[in-house]
C-alpha cells in the first residue's frame, strides 16, 4: 500500500468571501494564491480528482459536501482531462494521509503542482445550506492576502456566469483522433464537438465500436459533414449555453443530416438549435446521486450531474419531446427529436465519477447510427 503525507504551509490562514458579503474562514492548502469564480457545490461521495479535471467546472469554485476529502490521493489514470480547470476548491477536512496503492501524489501536492488554490476547515455544511438558500453567486478565495473587504469587492467584480461563453478556454486547438491510432475495426465514425469533453466519454464511444474525431467548438457544419461521419456528438462544457452562438448555428445546420447525441452543454446547445430556450438554475445540480426518471419506461436512474443551466420545458417546438426529468425539481433532463435523429441528456451517462445506470444511452446512439 502506498501511504504518503503532506503538511499545509504552516497552517496559513485562508478566506472565502461571497458576493453577498458573507465570510468563510479556513486554512490554506494547494497552491497559494487568489481566485474568483462562481461558488457551487458537489454532492459526490468520491471522485474528487475527476471533478477537479472536468472542464465543465472552468470558472467555478467548487465546494465538496463530503466532509473528508483526499484520503486516497490522486492516481495517474483518473484525470478526465489534461489538468484541473476549476478556480478554487473548498473542503471541510483535507486528509493529511493519502493511503492507496494507486496514489502517485497527495491531493495537496496535486493542487499545488497545477496552481489550484484550496481552502480547508470550512464549515461546508453551513456554506452549502447558504448556497441552497440564496443561490449560486460569485466568490473570491485567497490564501495570499485574506483581507475581507478586498475579497468581497473582488467577488462582486467577477464576471457573471450569465452570458459567458467559456468554451474557447477549454476546447482543443485543432482536430485529433481518439484513439490516436485505430486497428481499422471501428464500425462507426463519430465527430465529437469539444466544448470541454471528458475522457470517459471518448473511452465509452470507443468501447461501443466508434472511432472518434474530436473537433474544436467553432467547427462549422460544412467542415463536420466533410469528415463524413456516421454520427455527431456534442460534449459537456462550461458557461452559459445561450452564449455559444457558433455552435448553436452549426448544430442547427446539422440537424436532420446526421444522427446527433448531446450531453450536458451539448444537450443545451441542441435544445437551443431546435428552438428551445435555456435558463439558469438557482444553484444547479452537481453530484453523482441525482434521481432522473425516463418518461417512456418510468425507470428511475441514479445519475451524475454538473449543470447550472437547463432547457425550458415550456414552448418546445413541434417534433421535440422531453424524455427525462429530474425528480428533485422536475427540470428537463432529456430531449428527443425523432424526425431529426437527434437526442440528448442534461446529465452524464459516462459518469466518472458516479453510477453506470445511464450507459445504455451510448447503445442508443449506436442504434440510431445503424438505422442510418
Amino acid at each position: 500500500m502506498n501511504s504518503v503525507q503532506f503538511s499545509h504551509s504552516a497552517l496559513a490562514p485562508a478566506l472565502l468571501a461571497l458576493a453577498d458579503g458573507t465570510l468563510w474562514p479556513g486554512t490554506a492548502f494547494g497552491a497559494v494564491g487568489e481566485r474568483t469564480g462562481e461558488i457551487v457545490f458537489n454532492t459526490s461521495l468520491t471522485g474528487y480528482q475527476e471533478i477537479l479535471t472536468d472542464p465543465s467546472y472552468h470558472g467555478q469554485i467548487v465546494v465538496m459536501s463530503q466532509p473528508h476529502i483526499g484520503n486516497y490521493g490522486v492516481a495517474a489514470d483518473d484525470d478526465e482531462s489534461a489538468h484541473p480547470w476549476l478556480a478554487g476548491f473548498v473542503v471541510r477536512s483535507a486528509s493529511p494521509v493519502a493511503s492507496n496503492w494507486r496514489a502517485v501524489a497527495t491531493l495537496d501536492e496535486y493542487l499545488t503542482r497545477h496552481g489550484v488554490a484550496g481552502i480547508d476547515g470550512v464549515d461546508t455544511r453551513a456554506l452549502i445550506r447558504h448556497i441552497r438558500t440564496f443561490g449560486a453567486q460569485n466568490a473570491a478565495l485567497s490564501s495570499a492576502d485574506p483581507a475581507p473587504a478586498r475579497l468581497i469587492a473582488a467577488a462582486r467584480a467577477a464576471p457573471n456566469m450569465n452570458g459567458l461563453d467559456l468554451t474557447p478556454g477549454v476546447t482543443c486547438d485543432e482536430a485529433y483522433h481518439w484513439p490516436a491510432v485505430t486497428d481499422g475495426d471501428a464500425a462507426w465514425h463519430v465527430v465529437a464537438y469539444d466544448f470541454g469533453i471528458k475522457r470517459n466519454i471518448l473511452r465509452l464511444l470507443t468501447a461501443h465500436g466508434c472511432r472518434v474525431t474530436v473537433v474544436p467548438a467553432t467547427t462549422t457544419a460544412d467542415a463536420v459533414l466533410g469528415l463524413r461521419p456516421n454520427g455527431v456528438f456534442l460534449s459537456n462544457g462550461p458557461g452559459d449555453p445561450a452564449a455559444v452562438l457558433p455552435a448553436i448555428d452549426s448544430v442547427r445546420q446539422l440537424l436532420g443530416q446526421v444522427p446527433i447525441f448531446g450531453i450536458c452543454l451539448g444537450h443545451q446547445i441542441m435544445g437551443l438549435a431546435l428552438g428551445a430556450k435555456t435558463y439558469k438554475l438557482k444553484f444547479g445540480h452537481r453530484g453523482g446521486n441525482q434521481p432522473v426518471k425516463a418518461l417512456a419506461t418510468g425507470r428511475v436512474e441514479i445519475s451524475t450531474h454538473n449543470h447550472g443551466f437547463a432547457v425550458q420545458a415550456e414552448g418546445l417546438p413541434a417534433g421535440v419531446e422531453v424524455t427525462h426529468v429530474n425528480l428533485n425539481d422536475g427540470c428537463v433532463e432529456g430531449l428527443r427529436a425523432p424526425g431529426l435523429r437527434a437526442f440528448s441528456v442534461q446529465y452524464h451517462p459516462e459518469a466518472a465519477p458516479g453510477p453506470h445506470d445511464s450507459r445504455y444511452l451510448f447503445d442508443e446512439f449506436v442504434k440510431v447510427m445503424e438505422a442510418g
